[in-house]
């Protein structure tokens, strides 16, 4: 009874009563007048029609486009109306002038091409596939590549908790943080004595994090004034609201810490208990990060600092925070590194299309993790056709899921790409959350991108492609180590499946590209 009164009064309830309500109303509101006036089925199906046809002339991938055009099928009126009321991805006139200065902060503060140019030259000399992958990174995000960065891969969370609460304990100037999960424990407890100490001493100290991310039992409502009062500065991603809005589904996924500018850490562990595995509802949480130290923390910073301004609407100098203002000598390490953001707004699939550079560019072996094998056509074909070229292309996803109905649609995935010569792996102690790719050891890229459609197409994303570093045989062998530790999916094991689950696992695919 507790348990039920304490969900009961919760935020998260609350907001999901008042959309169902709204949801509940709409429907009983179309149908009633859709029966008693001629009119209103007229108009009814002239929103029906102008919904398909956005549907058919947007630029969003064609699987996404059929997710929605199945509930437009299957009840018309309900179907078409939320469609224009939820299925958009546009934000307003007013929102997207002020998103705009987000792109405008990344091209003014992010090196221009002349700059580069020569780091390309190089690149080019060594490797051209190389080069033509970090181009397309830097022609579409904006976000050049760098020299003189070192990378430290954190291979599961308590190791990145360790070495954060190490570099945030150094700082003497500023500490930027921005989060798509905080909850309260010993991870968070921790990591905010030391920015409540660091503040206390002048330190700027400043945290974005996604309310949506936060809304179920992680954090209390209003936390950033309570965080305020302990000098720290905060901005709240996108307020959840019940209110129908495309919006909502926009969210910041991204994990970023920034310490003095010199030095950086993204991936996929967020600050909560279960990603240091102190909390385990789903078995061992395996996940990773990426640390930079020197040149290449640039494009974190910009990011962060470019986020923060949209939710602020403050502008100023981001030259201030430059790596080498607060960086201790110069540093020298080898190969390139690309911090590069993605986010929905702008057309570009930026973190997927890194992904099927990599697999279409790879020679001898792709290795991939991901807790989600939620897959757009062109991935899945990218895929087969790697591993039909001879390819060695393996890919470790959970044994233990987080959602059950997500589980089914990743499994789902498993026999087209196995038949095609493709080793899937399930990690066999608990739950994977984990987002790399490493590639012929060559490549990498350690980020917070998901392999779904959310991740790849609605929220903001982060993610550091390398070439030629040191943390990249560290990721191939952490791979090797985490494989030992999976079963593998054999194409009998996915042909043996009960047809009642087929069939649930066809349904649910159908409509993945909404989960």
């Amino acid at each position: 009874m507790k348990k039920l009164l304490k969900i009961m009064f919760s935020r998260v309830f609350f907001v999901c009563l008042l959309l169902a309500v709204q949801l509940a109303l709409l429907a009983t509101f179309m149908y009633g007048l859709g029966e008693s006036f001629i009119y209103v089925q007229v108009l009814l199906i002239g929103i029906r029609f102008f919904a398909v046809l956005k549907i058919i002339n947007n630029k969003s991938n064609p699987a996404y486009k059929i997710a929605w055009m199945l509930p437009i099928i299957v009840s018309p009126m309900i179907g078409g109306i939320f469609y224009l009321v939820l299925g958009g991805n546009k934000p307003s006139r007013w929102k997207h002038k002020k998103v705009s200065r987000i792109e405008w902060q990344m091209r003014q503060y992010l090196a221009p091409p002349k700059d580069y140019a020569p780091l390309l030259s190089s690149i080019a000399a060594d490797n051209m596939d190389a080069e033509l992958q970090s181009r397309y990174i830097a022609a579409s995000a904006f976000c050049p590549p760098y020299a003189n960065t070192e990378t430290e891969y954190l291979p599961i969370g308590e190791i990145k908790f360790q070495r954060l609460k190490e570099e945030l304990r150094k700082a003497k100037h500023y500490i930027f943080l921005e989060y798509f999960i905080i909850e309260e424990g010993t991870m968070w407890n921790e990591v905010l004595e030391i920015l409540q100490e660091k503040a206390k001493n002048g330190v700027d100290v400043r945290l974005i994090y996604d309310d949506f991310g936060c809304i179920n039992k992680k954090l209390p409502r209003h936390y950033d004034q309570v965080l305020k009062k302990m000098g720290i500065k905060c901005c709240v991603f996108n307020p959840f609201r019940p209110v129908l809005s495309a919006v909502m589904n926009n969210r910041d996924h991204r994990k970023i810490a920034v310490i003095d500018g010199h030095t950086g850490i993204t991936g996929g562990i967020n600050l909560a208990d279960e990603y240091i595995n102190i909390n385990s509802p789903f078995g061992h949480w395996k996940d990773t990060s990426i640390l930079l130290h020197g040149e290449g923390v640039w494009s974190l910073t910009v990011m962060f600092l470019s986020m923060w301004s949209y939710l602020t609407g403050t502008d100023e100098n981001f030259n201030h925070y430059r790596p080498y203002l607060h960086q201790d000598g110069i540093i020298r390490a080898p190969g390139i590194v690309q911090p590069y953001s993605d986010g929905p707004w702008d057309d570009k699939a930026i973190g997927e299309n890194v992904y099927l550079n990599m697999i279409n560019r790879a020679k001898n072996y792709i290795y991939i993790t991901t807790p989600y094998l939620i897959l757009s056509n062109e991935i899945v074909s990218a895929l087969q056709n790697a591993a039909q070229s001879g390819v060695d292309v393996r890919i470790i996803t959970p044994h233990i899921p987080d959602k059950k109905y997500v589980f089914e649609v990743t499994r789902a995935n498993y026999e087209p790409l196995i038949e095609k010569g493709v080793q899937i792996y399930e990690y066999t102690p608990g739950f994977i959350h984990a987002k790399t790719f490493v590639c012929d050891d060559e490549y990498a890229t350690v980020g917070t991108i998901n392999l779904d459609y959310r991740s790849l197409y609605l929220h903001f994303e982060c993610g550091v492609w390398m070439y030629n570093t040191t943390a990249i045989l560290d990721i191939k062998s952490d791979f090797i180590q985490t494989m030992k530790q999976s079963q593998h999916i054999s194409l009998n094991f996915c042909r043996n499946t009960p047809w009642w689950r087929r069939m649930i696992r066809s349904i649910l695919n159908a409509f993945s590209p909404l989960m």
